[in-house]
């Protein structure tokens, strides 16, 4: 348990170095979930909840709204295009509604984290596999997801009510029949996993943004999220691997082999730099020496595992400088998170590397 909590607070450093703002549905503190503020907001979140038993994404549920605004979220309950795990929607609302429980003991918390757990049960594919978006998912919707952390965030969420980690350690929150399907359905995203890794010249890699449902081969979303290797999805992939207990063979060889592809895919020398504010327009990024640096980009060609950038046109390029202005600083091209693997790593490999 200590183990798993500081790999959690490093993963978090990591992927939050750049800072975020404040969400009360990210709240851990147990004195809070006690008071009428979050009484407030978690019936809040219950009139967002959909038919499905999944909620929608980028809606600030902590802001107060007004009757108005509460009667059009429950207007929406029977929407099945809009529930999505994108974004941490979903899993970031159960988690608040399970502390919530905790915290209060009504059971209108728990049923709500039920129906949330039913609803990433009915979307996972037979392969293991899950989309982003369900039961409507037209387009690239279908795709199998790792893009932003979705099907990791779906896993991991999975993981902790299976084992009863807090926040689901409460009695009653998670029934016997319900936490065998937690665990067939984890077992399940672990060997799609497994399947979906990309093996170049032989070897295993790391993972695209989305995979094909049927052919699992790495396929494109958004016209800039092209097919490539993608570093920033599968650092999050290699962290919950490193995070299984007893891992078999064939995971320690998915390990070992996306540690090789970041190892020999890191740029040194360069950081990534943002200037100017995005309110007046003057918002710019670019890669600027740093001899003390060492970033991935976030995309790398399947056919010669070279970096590359993307603007709306769909056309890859080699540098920043090369896309507009709007893509160029609206998206993380470029990051340097992948290094928390590394120090992760060592300390699997004293436990679990074959020899």
């Amino acid at each position: 348990m200590i183990s798993r909590l500081l790999a959690a607070i490093t993963l978090v450093v990591a992927l939050y170095a750049e800072g975020r703002p404040y969400n009360p549905l990210r709240e851990t503190d147990s004195t809070f979930f006690a008071t009428p503020e979050a009484i407030r907001i978690g019936r809040q979140v219950l009139a967002y909840q959909r038919h499905t038993g999944g909620w929608p994404k980028n809606i600030d549920m902590s802001r107060e709204h007004t009757d108005d605004e509460l009667a059009a979220a429950r207007a929406g309950y029977l929407r099945s295009d809009d529930s999505t795990t994108d974004n941490e929607a979903t899993t970031m609302q159960m988690v608040y509604l399970a502390r919530l429980y905790k915290a209060t003991g009504d059971t209108v918390w728990s049923n709500a984290v039920a129906r949330g757990a039913g609803y990433l049960l009915s979307g996972q594919y037979p392969n293991g596999g899950w989309p982003q978006f369900w039961p409507e998912m037209p387009g690239y919707r279908r795709h199998i997801t790792y893009n932003d952390n979705a099907m990791i965030n779906t896993m991991t969420l999975i993981r902790d009510m299976r084992d009863g980690t807090a926040p689901y350690d409460s009695p009653g929150l998670i029934a016997d029949t319900l936490r065998q399907q937690l665990a067939s359905a984890f077992d399940r995203g672990i060997e799609c996993i497994l399947a979906t890794q990309i093996i170049y010249k032989g070897e295993p890699t790391v993972w695209c943004q989305q995979h094909d449902r049927e052919t699992l081969a790495p396929v494109g979303a958004r016209a800039f999220e092209l097919p490539a290797f993608c570093s920033t999805e599968s650092m999050a992939i290699v962290w919950l691997l490193m995070d299984l207990p007893e891992p078999d063979e064939r995971v320690c060889r998915a390990i070992e082999g996306a540690m090789r592809w970041f190892d020999r895919n890191k740029i040194e020398g360069l950081r990534v730099e943002r200037t100017g504010s995005k309110a007046d327009g003057t918002l710019n990024t670019r890669l600027v020496p740093d001899s003390t640096s060492t970033i991935w980009a976030r995309y790398y060609d399947l056919a010669d595992c070279r970096p590359f950038v993307c603007d709306r046109d769909g056309i890859p390029r080699e540098h920043l400088e090369d896309i507009g202005p709007e893509r160029r600083s609206g998206y993380s091209w470029y990051s340097p998170w992948p290094a928390a693997l590394f120090p992760r790593y060592e300390q699997w490999k004293t436990k679990h590397a074959r020899k």
